[in-house]
């Protein structure tokens, strides 16, 4: 069954995101990430929500890969448009 993970997101990748430009988080895998959960990424800046956020599912997850570090997968994600949580 599909997930939902809160997450905090840095504001030059949340804006990367919500533009369409990043398709992808790295991200340590210690939420047993699948494909079809959501994300709510909320922005974090200078140790606090700014209170943007926006919704995006994963759509594939990339992970014990030459190069990658043990533990970390690469989520492709696609923004869910209308869904600014």
């Amino acid at each position: 069954m599909a997930q939902i993970h809160d997450l905090k997101i840095l504001p030059e990748y949340y804006d990367a995101v919500d533009k369409g430009v990043k398709t992808y988080e790295l991200r340590f895998d210690d939420r047993n990430y699948t494909v079809g959960d959501m994300l709510i990424l909320r922005e974090w800046e200078n140790g606090q929500y700014t209170g943007k956020r926006l919704t995006a599912k994963i759509t594939h997850i990339l992970k014990d890969f030459v190069g990658l570090t043990d533990g970390w997968a690469v989520l492709s994600i696609k923004k869910m448009e209308g869904k600014k949580c």
